[in-house]
Formats: structure tokens, sequence, C-alpha cells
């Protein structure tokens, strides 16, 4: 199952645990959510070390997956972990379990979510198999914003409505790294709610206007990530790209965001084909009512 599962450290003292995007390999031969919702397009979760003491941005998606991100944090010597959920979404929280005796923290619309979905979840008829049993609920949550203090560094967590009505990301102002989770993908969104299409406009610039130099999201490109990760322009990009879904432009998705894939903003993935395909879906029938 970990066969692919990589770790890199984009900025020091920042681990990207990095699975997906490997033609051929699948977490399961029938359809599962795995596979077809993360996998397929590359999912990293992240960890920040300081001394003995980290903060995991999700638990990725399988129970052993988090175990290896707390296996590979007590090589470092790390011994005091607090879980963030991004959230509430499937391959963000399936490995909650690994971390089962540390606190977790969700903004409250993601505890509200998951405990709404427990039961489906656990059963494995939410978004099918394989159900994640136990679901691991947070313990501890915030609205709005919450600061944490990990080793004297500064690390905001700011809620948004981009992707999902729950998203929280991580901001580390002294360093200008801004860890997205699902609000910005490489190399488009995924679009749930277009009706929302004018506050994710708007949370999307709030988060432009924090100045970040790099922005990590949880699906993107390994060797991107690696490196340190995207410039800000990947927020602009996706603002640029759901205008385009508002305007209901017809054009192929690489036409679209054609400005960003030539500045490198953005690189092109084939499979984000079908993520357009359904986002063009979604707002077509918003607009028939």
């Amino acid at each position: 199952m970990l066969t692919h599962l990589r770790i890199s450290e984009p900025h020091p003292g920042l681990l990207a645990f990095y699975d997906g995007r490997v033609a051929g390999h699948r977490f399961a031969d029938t359809p599962n959510w795995v596979d077809d919702g993360a996998l397929s397009l590359g999912i990293a979760s992240y960890a920040l070390i300081a001394g003995a003491q980290a903060i995991v941005y999700d638990s990725h998606v399988s129970v052993p997956h988090g175990r290896f991100i707390r296996q590979a944090l007590a090589d470092r010597g790390v011994t005091d972990i607090r879980v963030v959920l991004s959230h509430w979404h499937l391959d963000h929280v399936a490995g909650t379990e690994a971390f089962a005796d540390c606190p977790v923290i969700a903004n409250a619309r993601t505890l509200a979510h998951l405990t709404a979905r427990q039961a489906a979840i656990e059963a494995g008829t939410d978004h099918g198999l394989p159900a994640i049993k136990p679901l691991i609920l947070p313990d501890l949550v915030f609205e709005g914003c919450m600061t944490l203090d990990l080793g004297g560094e500064r690390v905001e967590l700011i809620e948004a409505n981009i992707h999902s009505d729950d998203a929280t990301v991580l901001w580390l102002p002294e360093r200008r790294i801004l860890l997205a989770g699902d609000t910005v993908e490489d190399c488009v969104t995924y679009v749930g709610a277009p009706e929302d299409f004018d506050i994710h406009l708007s949370d999307l610039a709030r988060l432009e206007a924090l100045g970040a130099e790099w922005v990590l999201p949880n699906h993107g490109a390994a060797e991107v990530i690696a490196a340190g990760g995207y410039g800000p322009g990947i927020l602009a990009a996706t603002a640029d790209y759901i205008r385009h879904l508002q305007a209901d432009d017809p054009r192929p998705m690489a036409d679209i965001i054609a400005p960003w894939l030539k500045d490198r903003s953005l690189r092109y993935f084939e499979p984000y084909e079908a993520v357009h395909s359904q986002n063009r879906a979604r707002v077509q029938a918003l607009r028939q009512g």
C-alpha cells in the first residue's frame, strides 16, 4: 500500500508526505475514493517540526499512511504531535486513527460535516469504500482563526470557503509559507458548490492578501512541492479559472489556463480534464435550476 509514499522537505522543518501520480498503480482494483479522488491526482500531507513538537496537516488517505507519518516523525525525535484537518473530505481525514491519542484540531464546520456523516463514513456508504472505521473526530474546534505556537514560530489557522465550505489553511507569516489544503490545486480547483463562487473569489483574494511567497497545496506535482512549492500565482490562477466557469467558458481546460501554464504558475496534468468536465457540468446544472 505504501510503495509509492515518499517524503520530501520543501523547507527546513517542513515535511511533505506525497503519494500518487504513479502510472499503472492503484490502491484497489475496484472503483474507490482513494484512487479516484486522491492518488490519481497526487496528494500530500504535511508536518511542521520544531524539536520534539510537530503539527501534522492532514492525516492522509489511510491509517497505514498516518502510521507512516507518525513513525517518520518519531524517527526525528518528535514526541508531541497536534493534528490539523484542512477540511472534512475523506482523503484528508482517513489516517487520523494513527493520531487518536493526539489533539485533533479543525474548524467548527469540519466537525459538523464529519459528525453528520460519521455513520455513513464508517459504513463505507458516504463516498463508497473503503470505510473509515473508527472515524476520529476533532476534539479542539475553532471558528474564524486560531494561532498555534510551534517552537516559537507563529502558525495561523485560517478558515475559508474555497473547494469546500470548511477549509482551514495554515499560514506561516514569518516565512511567508501558505499550506493551502485543497483551496488551490494544480492544475484546477475541484468545485463542489458553484453557487458559492462569489465567496470563493472573496476568500481567494483574502488569501492572496497575506502575501505568500510559497504555496503548498495538498494536490499538486510532487517535484514542485519538493522544490519548495508554488508561487502566489496559483492563487490568482484559481480565481481566474473560477471566473471562466462563472462565464460558462466552453473552451478546453488547457486553453482556459494557458496563460498560467505559460508563466509556470500551473503545470498541465491530464487527469484534471475530468475534474474540469465535472466542474462545467455542475455549473450548467446550477444555471438550469
